[in-house]
């Protein structure tokens, strides 16, 4: 029989989450955007806690929870800062590709690292000229021996200043597009890895996004996760299961902006009355409740599906999408809610649009969440 209601073991986690979020991050969230600051303080409890990468299994040291688990986590978050929450977040996306094509001594080693103290990773994918297009990544791979030589640059790289390894990709050769890329694991201190400018960001602030070069850098064979032909399939399978993040994170953030714009309502005044009381604030605050409930739905429709072991990829592009966009729309309506108001940084909403635009844009931007979404219902794709 189909059910919505959470576990009784889910909902102390919600709970727990949630509370740990309206007292540790809340409280900071707007000095951290301020400061361009991430509060490793709060990082460090949050990981004591195995709120960091929950879903590494439980021989690795990880909390091994479902990806629905992960969600409900992820929303938590979001509802405090969804920079903060990224940067949580992007270790599980570094962890992913190990968990979808590591070899044992790959997974006890880094995903081990994760879980034996509070270190970041960082997935590298991005480049100058290959973001969208991931198959046209410039990044050169040479085999040497058992080894490969890698140079290039990487660029937008979430937690890429802080990160302890990277999960990374280049290509033996430009020319054979997908096929040609490899996945490999990368050790920040390895000879050659260097980091470049981190970016001043209109919105997550509280998130590192930077730069890495890689200038002649050796992969050794062991730290191998994917050979060419193999390597754009891990990335593409990471991204199915890690969008349904995304879709949690604007989980999070529209929930806050509906809070924050109920109270707004109900507390602001024109012509005698609170504006709770003009219907045409009540529409947008109803749409914004629709727009949540939404994407929850989605969201955790595509998180079942990963423990499911279902193929979720259009379920995954449907959560995203869908969710990223509607996040846009609600911040910006909660903006419109408190006026004037909304567009000084006094109040909270300011923030929650500058960050939402990049749900959009991360992991794959709107328009290939589409191009995704068509190709697999040109295919007969269903769920």
């Amino acid at each position: 029989m189909l059910s919505f209601e959470l576990t009784d073991e889910q909902k102390a986690l919600v709970e727990e989450t949630r509370r740990f979020t309206k007292e540790k991050i809340v409280p900071i969230a707007a000095e951290c955007d301020r400061k361009h600051e991430f509060p490793l303080g709060v990082f460090k409890e949050a990981w004591e806690m195995g709120l960091v990468a929950p879903g590494i299994p439980t021989e690795y040291g990880g909390a091994g929870v479902g990806e629905v688990e992960h969600v409900l986590i992820t929303e938590e978050l979001a509802f405090g800062c969804t920079g903060i929450q990224t940067s949580f977040t992007a270790n599980t996306l570094a962890a992913t590709p190990i968990l979808i094509a590591g070899n044992e001594a790959q997974k006890k080693k880094y995903l081990g690292m994760l879980t034996a103290e509070p270190i970041f990773a960082a997935y590298a994918i991005t480049e100058p000229a290959a973001g969208s297009d991931a198959a046209g990544i410039q990044s050169r791979a040479v085999k040497d021996g058992n080894d490969y030589i890698v140079t290039g640059s990487k660029c937008f790289i979430t937690n890429g200043a802080w990160a302890t390894w990277y999960t990374a990709f280049a290509t033996v050769d430009p020319a054979l597009g997908h096929k040609g890329i490899i996945a490999f694991i990368v050790d920040r201190d390895a000879p050659g890895v260097s980091i470049g400018k981190t970016e001043d960001k209109l919105g997550q602030r509280a998130s590192n996004t930077a730069v890495i070069n890689f200038d002649e850098v050796r992969i050794p064979a062991a730290n191998v996760l994917a050979e060419p032909g193999h390597g754009f399939k891990v990335a593409m399978q990471t991204f199915d299961r890690t969008r349904p993040d995304i879709a949690a994170g604007a989980c999070g953030l529209m929930r806050r902006a509906l809070e924050e714009s109920i109270a707004y309502a109900l507390e602001r005044k024109t012509f005698g009355v609170p504006i709770a009381q003009h219907q045409m604030v009540q529409a947008m605050i109803a749409e914004m409740g629709i727009a949540y409930e939404a994407t929850r739905l989605l969201m955790l429709k595509a998180a079942w599906m990963i423990d499911q072991g279902s193929r979720n990829s259009l379920t995954a592009s449907y959560a995203k999408a869908f969710g990223a966009d509607q996040a846009m729309r609600v911040a910006t309506d909660a903006v419109q809610v408190f006026g004037g108001n909304g567009y000084i940084t006094e109040y909270p909403v300011e923030k929650l649009m500058r960050d939402a635009k990049i749900l959009q844009i991360y992991e794959g931007t709107s328009q290939i969440q589409r191009m995704v979404i068509a190709k697999n219902l040109f295919a007969g794709v269903r769920g």
